[in-house]
């Protein structure tokens, strides 16, 4: 459960600097919280932002981490907040928690919570049995597993059944599958080398069908703030991490309650958000996944709009009530890249872009992202497909098939 605190620290580390946590960074530093940002490679953007120190670690898991991250906390007169924005992040604090809370002050949901709903399997069979609506969904184990999908409506989504399978990048994070046919042919190899795989019904509908309400509930049970907001575009499409999103004030009084219900039965505590679908046929939301003990990708849209997650999630376990400052933008979008377009139909309803790396006040992580990384990464992708055959089908794996 919670690590609790009678001395606290009006600091805050936030582990991983990519965009989510540059996000975290500018939300924490607009409150005026002195922030440190730990990544493992100076390629991080959150690394480059003027409102946070930096520090870099040799890895994000195993005794490394752990041993880096004590020697952090050692340079700290009391414990900071901590805030973790990458998956393998959380289960390296929940499985080390009790060594870390000597050193940092966090909220986390017991180890069993954070394992059960990591895994989709477990966060499907919780939903059932509690009454929560998901889509259906099958966990393949083996090959010969796929044949249960053979009166599946399709098309389905593939998704490995632990996210941390698709950090190393092996692993597709979520692939579409058009027939049982395509089923087999994607998942084989994968399955063959141990990887649990959860085949999930596919909801009708656009990427602007997609919603989430993110949140941050205190260790007894009390919610410092919640955010509702909307996909307006995905990348890649249909099954990525979200590209571009903005407020959906029409959906809160439908979405928080049913999350927040969701949170109490699951006893989940901590930094986290559930994402939704909107089946416009059944004319109904239903559950896709979860995000256990972290921010989201696109946390920062709720400090855009007024609503500091992290600030309050940090004032709060002080026993501070947050004040909202700054002005909350309307109509605005948060973006992930400046390459992001908005599908013309969905223009009308946004006033406002926001570029997740680039601010005039911040101008230090878009300029290392947009003219230092992303230059230096086109160009080793270029090489490899020089040096590979033509592009061939992909597998859930990633394996080329003839």
């Amino acid at each position: 459960m919670a690590t609790m605190r009678t001395s606290f620290s009006r600091e805050a580390v936030v582990l991983g600097c990519s965009l989510n946590g540059l996000g975290v960074v500018r939300s924490l530093g607009s409150a005026g919280i002195r922030t440190t940002v730990v990544g493992t490679r100076y390629t991080g953007a959150a690394l480059w932002s003027r409102h946070a120190s930096s520090r870099l670690i040799r890895s994000y898991t195993g005794d490394d981490f752990v041993e880096d991250m004590v020697a952090l906390g050692k340079t700290f007169s009391q414990p900071p907040a901590l805030f973790l924005t990458l998956e393998e992040t959380v289960h390296s604090v929940s499985e080390n928690r009790e060594e870390l809370s000597k050193w940092f002050r966090f909220t986390l949901p017991d180890r069993s919570c954070v394992e059960d709903l990591s895994d989709k399997s477990t966060f499907h069979r919780f939903c059932l049995i509690h009454g929560f609506p998901v889509p259906r969904s099958v966990v393949l184990e083996t090959p010969q597993d796929v044949e249960m999908l053979a009166d599946f409506t399709f098309p389905c989504v593939l998704k490995p059944d632990d996210k941390r399978a698709a950090l190393s990048g092996k692993i597709d994070r979520a692939v579409r599958a058009d027939t049982l046919a395509d089923v087999r042919e994607r998942v084989s190899s994968t399955l063959d080398a141990g990887t649990r795989i959860v085949a999930q019904e596919w909801i009708n509908g656009p990427d602007s069908n997609i919603y989430f309400t993110l949140f941050y509930r205190s260790s007894d049970g009390r919610v410092a703030a919640a955010f509702t907001g909307r996909k307006l575009s995905s990348e890649p499409v249909n099954v990525g991490s979200t590209a571009i999103c903005v407020a959906a004030p029409e959906a809160r009084s439908v979405l928080e309650p049913i999350t927040l219900d969701f949170a109490e039965r699951a006893n989940l505590v901590g930094m986290a958000s559930m994402e939704y679908k909107w089946d416009e046929s059944k004319k109904q939301f239903f559950m896709v996944e979860p995000t256990i003990g972290r921010t989201d990708w696109q946390e920062e849209i709720a400090t855009l709009c007024g609503t500091n997650i992290p600030a309050a999630a940090f004032f709060h376990d002080l026993g501070i009530p947050l004040i909202q400052g700054g002005v909350a933008l309307e109509n605005v979008a948060w973006r992930a890249t400046i390459s992001e377009v908005l599908p013309s139909h969905l223009r009308s309803s946004v006033s406002r872009f926001v570029d997740g790396y680039f601010r005039w006040d911040d101008p230090l992580p878009a300029l290392q992202h947009y003219l230092l990384v992303n230059p230096l990464r086109r160009l080793m992708i270029t090489s490899g497909k020089r040096a590979r055959l033509p592009q061939q089908k992909k597998s859930f794996g990633g394996k080329a098939i003839g």
